[in-house]
């Protein structure tokens, strides 16, 4: 396993609005994640966890310390440097994001067309087995409208993981699912990281899965669990 951190924050603050309005989010935060680790950040609302994500996943430049995502600095990165740091990044979000125009296979095949080396390889074949990968295969002409929740979310995390991402970023990924279906879903994300070898942080205020993630750390070697409460990191276990 390398011992080069995949994401290395240091004295990391953040603040929104500016002048009299200018709030500070995030407060002086220190955070090591390395390749293959899991690490679940947990916290009550409004804490700074989705934030810190956003930040991590090149969604906007970082503006005071410094916050290294492979190797790259992202403190005042521009937008060239954003946008080709979140072309290694697999993303999954609560409300799936899918493209409702779209069926299954072509929403995960819409993730392959970002990777110029994929565009002379079959990828509705490739899509189709990612689809298959996550329980999906039988599904894969049918549009969102016409799914489950708990199937939308796996068309999510098929799109998220077809391009091997090294690091997967899950903000709130259960909290529009059903106890069993959120369990699913964690398992999956878990088992596909594991065989894919990459890195995921994902955040939620969903109690049900720290129960999973106590469970999975007799099987996955570096599974973490962070807590965040008022812009800072509290606390590690």
């Amino acid at each position: 396993m390398s011992t080069q951190p995949i994401i290395s924050v240091q004295n990391l603050n953040h603040y929104f609005g500016s002048g009299e309005l200018r709030k500070q989010a995030l407060f002086d935060i220190n955070l090591e994640i390395y390749p293959g680790d899991i690490v679940i950040m947990t916290g009550p609302s409004g804490s700074g966890k989705t934030t810190l994500l956003s930040l991590m996943g090149g969604l906007r430049s970082a503006q005071e310390g410094s916050l290294k995502i492979l190797s790259e600095e992202m403190c005042k990165a521009t937008k060239k440097q954003l946008t080709q740091i979140r072309r290694q990044i697999g993303y999954i979000f609560q409300a799936h994001n899918l493209m409702t125009f779209l069926t299954a296979k072509e929403n995960v095949r819409m993730s392959l067309e970002l990777h110029d080396e994929m565009l002379n390889q079959d990828m509705d074949a490739k899509a189709l087995a990612m689809l298959n990968t996550v329980g999906l295969g039988n599904r894969a002409n049918y549009y969102p409208e016409n799914l489950s929740g708990g199937q939308r979310q796996r068309v999510a995390i098929a799109r998220a993981l077809i391009g091997q991402p090294k690091i997967v970023l899950a903000d709130e990924p259960t909290a529009a699912l059903d106890k069993k279906s959120g369990r699913d879903v964690v398992e999956l994300m878990q088992k596909l990281a594991k065989e894919q070898g990459c890195t995921i942080l994902l955040v939620t205020h969903d109690n049900r899965i720290l129960d999973i993630a106590v469970d999975a750390k007799r099987l996955v070697a570096r599974h973490r669990i962070i807590y965040m409460e008022d812009g800072q990191l509290k606390d590690e276990g």
